[in-house]
């Protein structure tokens, strides 16, 4: 199997509503790339919705789906941030958080009626969102003395990399991204380059 270097995710904010028994439910979906980022969203959402009664949510993160966390907000265990993950995961989405918030409308609605909000909820706001699929990328930094400089950038040409920074003071540094399943390939070729020194920072 090759290695996949792509994930998908959502372009922008999306909302979903749905009704039992009174009880509003409004899940809203964002795109996040840290947990910095969820911690703020979640502090805009309880804000914004600071008369409802819940404000369930889960999130995932990462290319890999490592990080991930689900919240029932005093409803009963399992019966909101779970299904709620649940849908991300149906979707095969990652770098999103989706809050639910429950308006109380008076009738308990019981475990299975709990889930099933929740889940519909969810569904609904993922349905309408805008999903997207990205490369996994990794970043490196090169540096190198001036009489290399066409070298480098001829190379950066013809790989079309993503020039990210660039310094060209008393030495010239350029950090650049670079699919992953391009990576190897294009280090190598950095590599060969006398008297330049390519360093490996992180992958987004």
């Amino acid at each position: 199997m090759l290695f996949e270097d792509t994930y998908k995710t959502i372009k922008g904010k999306s909302e979903g509503t749905f009704k039992d028994r009174g009880s509003k439910f409004i899940a809203l979906a964002v795109p996040v790339s840290s947990e910095d980022d969820v911690k703020k969203e979640l502090a805009e959402i309880k804000t914004a919705y600071h008369d409802a009664r819940h404000h369930c949510f889960a999130y995932l993160l990462g290319q890999d789906k490592s990080t991930y966390r689900m919240n029932d907000d005093g409803e009963p265990s399992g019966t909101a941030g779970r299904p709620i993950l649940g849908q991300i995961n149906s979707n095969d989405l990652t770098n999103i958080l989706v809050v639910v918030v429950r308006y109380f409308g008076g009738a308990k609605l019981g475990v299975r009626g709990l889930i099933d909000a929740y889940k519909s909820a969810t569904a609904n706001a993922l349905e309408s969102a805008d999903k997207i699929t990205k490369t996994i990328n990794e970043i490196y930094t090169v540096d190198f003395e001036y009489p290399l400089m066409n070298s480098v950038m001829s190379l950066v040409k013809d790989e079309n990399l993503n020039i990210r920074k660039q310094n060209f003071d008393l030495a010239c540094q350029i950090e650049f991204d670079v699919r992953k399943s391009d990576a190897n390939r294009v280090y190598e070729k950095f590599n060969k380059i006398n008297g330049l020194k390519i360093n490996y920072l992180r992958t987004i």
